[in-house]
């Protein structure tokens, strides 16, 4: 098996909004790995990528502190295969006494678990020969919508955000204060977008 190293492009609405495309590019390479995913699963990703901190912890967060807690250490991340237009992977974990096990997961929980223990995430060759594309942002947004509306398609999410255009005339503290009451209603899809625009003020 050859595997391939990926890095995150990032998380984009779909132009339907029933989903969003996490989209995966080769480290030293020109293809890129769109896969859709739902919701939960984009808010899981989304909110590590951004270093947003829950009020409470998440599912994933629960898989990091209980694979501490019993010495487990997640060594990569890799998507293993592809049948009938889904996406499936393995989290490639180590005990503490050296053996290796690997967790299947579909990609989205693994990627959301990966990015908690700062592991790298890898792909199959095979499956990006058939599944890797080298387009145009806009034909990454055709492809998107055409795998959403493909049935047998992964529904995993990743959440990527559109324009901050409402927070431009909101001052930095009304907007901490908005991102504070976002956190506490756990909205970390909007509170991701508030955390954008404080960024671009710094």
């Amino acid at each position: 098996m050859s595997k391939i190293k990926l890095r995150i492009l990032g998380l984009s609405q779909s132009q339907t909004n029933t989903g969003f495309a996490l989209i995966l590019s080769e480290s030293k390479g020109v293809r890129r790995l769109p896969i859709i995913i739902g919701v939960f699963e984009a808010q899981a990703i989304a909110i590590e990528i951004e270093k947003i901190k829950p009020q409470r912890p998440m599912t994933h967060d629960l898989f990091n502190f209980f694979a501490k807690a019993l010495h487990f250490k997640v060594e990569e991340i890799m998507i293993s295969d592809l049948k009938e237009g889904v996406f499936y992977a393995k989290i490639v974990c180590t005990t503490k006494e050296g053996d290796t096990i690997e967790i299947d997961s579909r990609p989205s929980d693994a990627i959301a678990i990966g990015l908690r223990f700062g592991v790298s995430i890898y792909a199959d060759e095979n499956i990006l020969s058939e599944a890797g594309i080298i387009v145009s942002d806009e034909e990454m947004d055709e492809h998107i919508q055409q795998e959403e509306e493909t049935p047998n398609t992964n529904t995993n999410s990743g959440g990527g955000s559109s324009g901050n255009e409402s927070y431009k005339n909101d001052s930095i503290q009304d907007l901490q204060a908005k991102l504070n009451d976002l956190l506490e209603k756990e909205n970390y899809e909007e509170a991701a977008r508030v955390r954008d625009e404080l960024n671009k003020r710094n």
